[in-house]
């Protein structure tokens, strides 16, 4: 951990058969929370995304037209396609960010003096920003093959392996890579903001309250408010990343950030191009993040609570 004085507590840590126990439940929690709150919202997802990668104009009525027309044209489940490259991403991908999440906040607690107390504002954003950063990077990959999926027809790629088979051979292995920029750069403020925001209400229910742990209504609803304050702020990114990896399949070419940005605001405008969609995420961002969060947070209180049983029967 560069620039912390934290050798000696992560050996600690480390060598500590409750840590390891700890890290393991992370990574099952993180790994459940990702399924089903992708799966709950992967119709408006694919949707979301099909409108960031065209030059069509968004709204309610054009997004129920566009899932009605591909119910209609291939069947119910196609509106969960590409959700299978969503899993194979998003298991790994919320499992790191999770685990990484409470691992940073123990070596941020350690280095600020506040182990086994709430983080101040500042430690609480960079552990979330840092969880964020780390799962993107070991994951980024599929989050590519998932979006060419979520915008193909079916006949274009048979499944995952094809996918990466056929960008590997016909557009080469950094294409895998494309758009890898803006994610991380929009990471930062949205895993940040969204954890930085759902701590911190859980801490102010815990002093108005009095109550140790919210009830799962109430972690929902800090959930839905961290996921709508960190999408927001980081939604410009987002879209500039889906034309990136998309651009194969599409007919454009985008060599960076700033030049996708101006072409997509010269033919689209400012908030019709690069808020595109916005409104969709306000609806689907708010209920995957919510119940990210309270699946988590569940989990983990059920999976302590089996470990505290088996270890009294011992």
């Amino acid at each position: 951990c560069p620039g912390f004085s934290c050798t000696t507590t992560v050996q600690v840590r480390g060598d500590s058969p409750w840590n390891k126990k700890n890290v393991l439940n992370s990574l099952m929690s993180g790994a459940l929370a990702g399924a089903v709150a992708k799966t709950a919202v992967a119709p408006l997802d694919r949707t979301k995304i099909m409108f960031q990668v065209s030059s069509k104009r968004f709204s309610a009525k054009e997004a129920y037209r566009l899932i009605y027309r591909t119910y209609l044209n291939e069947g119910l489940w196609s509106l969960w396609r590409g959700n299978s490259a969503t899993m194979v991403r998003v298991i790994p991908y919320a499992a790191i960010q999770f685990c990484a999440h409470e691992e940073y906040k123990q070596l941020l607690g350690s280095y600020y003096g506040f182990q086994g107390k709430a983080l101040t504002p500042f430690p609480r954003f960079i552990a979330g920003s840092l969880a964020g950063t780390t799962a993107a990077m070991l994951t980024y990959p599929l989050d590519m093959v998932r979006a060419r999926m979520a915008v193909t027809p079916k006949e274009m790629y048979s499944n995952i392996v094809h996918v990466f088979i056929r960008i590997s051979r016909e557009e080469g292995l950094k294409t895998l890579y494309r758009g890898f920029t803006p994610t991380i750069i929009g990471v930062i403020p949205y895993a940040g903001l969204s954890f930085f925001t759902y701590e911190t209400l859980k801490k102010l229910h815990a002093d108005h309250s009095g109550k140790l742990q919210p009830s799962p209504p109430e972690r929902l609803l800090f959930g839905a408010c961290a996921g709508l304050i960190g999408q927001s702020a980081s939604y410009p990114l987002d879209v500039v990343r889906r034309r990136m990896q998309t651009a194969g399949v599409t007919g454009h070419t985008y060599s960076s950030i700033l030049l996708t940005m101006q072409e997509i605001i010269r033919e689209e405008g400012l908030i019709r191009g690069l808020y595109k969609g916005l409104s969709m995420n306000w609806v689907k961002g708010p209920i995957a993040v919510g119940i990210s969060f309270t699946t988590f947070d569940l989990t983990q209180i059920l999976l302590r609570k089996l470990q505290h049983s088996s270890n009294i029967e011992r």
